[in-house]
């Protein structure tokens, strides 16, 4: 509705103009056009005529016009009927009739126009129609409680009902050596509204390879963008094989193959797998089972008395053995293990294959032959480059309009002109304006590199004068931090000297000589910036003083972190004089030993 009031409005504007002018191939006059109308049509919603007014269309000439409700009901006379197929065909596939309906609720911003509720009123035959909900809100909270439902880490006390149906109705087709074009062949598996989600099986009775194709029900129903009603393709092989295999065998049934399909919860069709079911009836040998306790349960009534007997029998015997009973039990068991042999049974089997299937995705889910593939991906490439461009051209564009605003204002303040004379300010402020009439003319086409000079030219002027301003406050704070450190750094050289004796004296020295050279440049730089006017560059700045503090800072950490040398461990005297005494013992006894055995080698040198 809105496309058709900005036509009206373009060629009413042409029609004014005249000279063959046709605003339509100026993005910019557009885009002015189509906010107004928006405005336009809420107005006309609620009165019988709207006014519109656009300043600056298009050539510096200003737009503006008005226009009747009744006149915008039949420039969109089309659309009132339009808008009733979608309810149609909803009636249609649920079978329902407009009677059957409980309530009717309007969601949008076009059912505020009053045609096209007079429309849905005359269609449902009804004079009220329900605007309880609001679009966002109802949105919102149905995706919310939809996801809490679906989701494992949400415990709700109890599931909300939800039926969520297929939107389209989705066909498979079968097509291979040996098929016939049948019901068999082509079956509606999915009918539109469907519960989702779902999961299905077919089975075809056939023994050699073949394709499935999936496609939607009819060209009726299809989504936005499909060239055609089949989407996907598979290719199934693998049953011939297994067809092969199995031939010579007694088959009780023909072969056949199941096809297993899903229905997601988003209303996804696909074709998940498929299988080779055989059936094989064949004799097989089994172990011949004892009948005995089944001959005897089963006996006939005309042989009780010759059971009466055996039992009889059996009684007498076991007198007879003196309660022997372990070596009757034995009996027993030996007589049960005794080898029957084996026999023959026809028995039922079923196998179950897995066959190969290979999908070929057809229409707009085909996959890009390589070549298209690398030049769509320069494409998105290229269009990256540009989205980038455009946000670094916005941004700057917006930093160089920010600067120009903030600084008109600081230089128009008092505390400025103790920093910087009114000749400056006033140049300054100057070519300020000459580079904010440029944005809004020349300005508004210009590209990054454009207001990134001038943003720098601006700033290679301000700067100066900002770093003046700043330093009004901060380098005094920054001397008085310094100072007052220097006073702290005394007496932590007396505490050192006098509770570390063990710091080495020359590292204390070090670091007296350097507070001594940070206090003297302080005091020069301190009376060199008074002699210099505030106009001027600072002889020194505050970052150059938190350097020098910070430098000295450091040294002093250095030497505070020398550890104090463990002593030497003390010896006790008498412990001293006893380990002397034990030493000299020692000694002496060694000495005798050693004079023994040289006067024997002297005497058996005699002999």
């Amino acid at each position: 509705m809105e496309l058709r009031l900005v036509e009206h409005f373009t060629d009413e504007f042409n029609k004014q103009v005249g000279n063959g002018v046709d605003i339509r191939s100026s993005p910019k006059a557009m885009a002015k056009l189509k906010k107004q109308v928006k405005r336009t049509k809420e107005i006309l919603s609620a009165n019988m005529m709207a006014p519109i007014s656009v300043e600056s269309i298009y050539d510096d000439r200003d737009f503006r016009s008005t226009i009747t409700r009744e006149k915008f009901e039949e420039i969109c006379e089309d659309i009132w009927e339009k808008a009733l197929v979608p309810l149609k065909e909803v009636l249609k596939h649920s079978g329902l009739n407009a009677d059957d309906l409980y309530g009717v609720e309007l969601i949008g911003g076009a059912t505020r126009v009053p045609k096209l509720q007079a429309k849905l009123q005359e269609f449902l035959g009804r004079k009220e129609l329900d605007r309880h909900l609001d679009a966002d809100e109802a949105i919102v909270l149905g995706a919310s409680l939809h996801a809490a439902n679906l989701s494992d880490g949400i415990k709700l006390n109890r599931k909300l009902g939800m039926v969520d149906g297929s939107t389209y109705g989705f066909v498979f087709e079968l097509n291979g050596d040996g098929l016939l074009k049948d019901e068999t062949t082509r079956q509606l598996i999915v009918p539109r509204m469907k519960k989702l989600p779902s999961k299905m099986f077919r089975s075809i009775v056939h023994d050699k390879d073949f394709e499935v194709s999936l496609s939607y029900e009819n060209e009726d129903l299809i989504p936005p963008g499909a060239s055609s009603l089949t989407f996907a393709q598979y290719d199934v092989s693998g049953l011939k094989d297994a067809s092969d295999r199995y031939s010579s065998r007694n088959l009780s049934s023909p072969i056949k193959a199941s096809l297993h399909f899903s229905l997601s919860r988003s209303g996804v069709f696909s074709f998940d797998r498929a299988e080779a079911v055989i059936e094989i009836t064949e004799w097989v040998e089994v172990p011949r089972k004892n009948l005995t306790v089944d001959n005897s349960t089963s006996a006939s009534a005309n042989n009780t008395d010759a059971d009466a007997s055996a039992s009889e029998e059996s009684s007498d015997k076991l007198e007879t053995n003196n309660g022997n009973t372990n070596i009757s039990d034995s009996s027993a068991n030996d007589s049960s293990n005794v080898d029957l042999g084996t026999e023959k049974k026809l028995k039922k089997r079923t196998f179950r294959f897995p066959l190969k299937v290979i999908e070929k995705t057809r229409g707009p889910g085909m996959p890009l032959p390589k070549e298209s593939f690398a030049e769509a991906k320069l494409k998105l490439e290229a269009l990256d480059k540009k989205d980038a461009e455009r946000r670094r051209t916005a941004e700057l564009k917006n930093n160089l309009e920010a600067y120009i605003y903030s600084t008109k204002d600081k230089l128009e303040s008092e505390e400025f002109e103790k920093i910087s004379s009114g000749k400056e300010r006033k140049s300054f402020i100057e070519k300020l304006n000459e580079v904010e009439d440029w944005l809004y003319t020349d300005g508004e086409d210009a590209g990054a590199t454009e207001f990134q000079e001038r943003l720098d030219m601006l700033k290679a002027i301000g700067d100066p004068i900002f770093l003046r301003f700043n330093e009004l406050t901060a380098r005094p704070a920054a001397s008085q931090l310094a100072q007052r450190y220097l006073a702290e750094l005394r007496q932590i050289v007396q505490g050192w000297e006098k509770d570390k004796s063990w710091l080495p004296k020359e590292r204390i020295d070090e670091v007296t000589k350097e507070s001594e050279k940070l206090k003297n440049w302080l005091s020069d730089k301190e009376a060199e910036q008074k002699k210099i006017s505030g106009f001027d560059k600072p002889a020194f700045t505050s970052d150059e003083v938190y350097e020098k503090v910070l430098d000295l800072q450091d040294k002093v950490a250095s030497v505070n972190k020398i550890s104090k040398p463990k002593p030497k461990p003390k010896v006790d005297k008498t412990d001293k004089e006893n380990s002397t005494s034990e030493e000299q013992s020692k000694a002496d006894s060694d000495k005798a030993a050693n004079d023994k055995a040289n006067v024997e080698t002297e005497a058996h040198d005699e002999l």
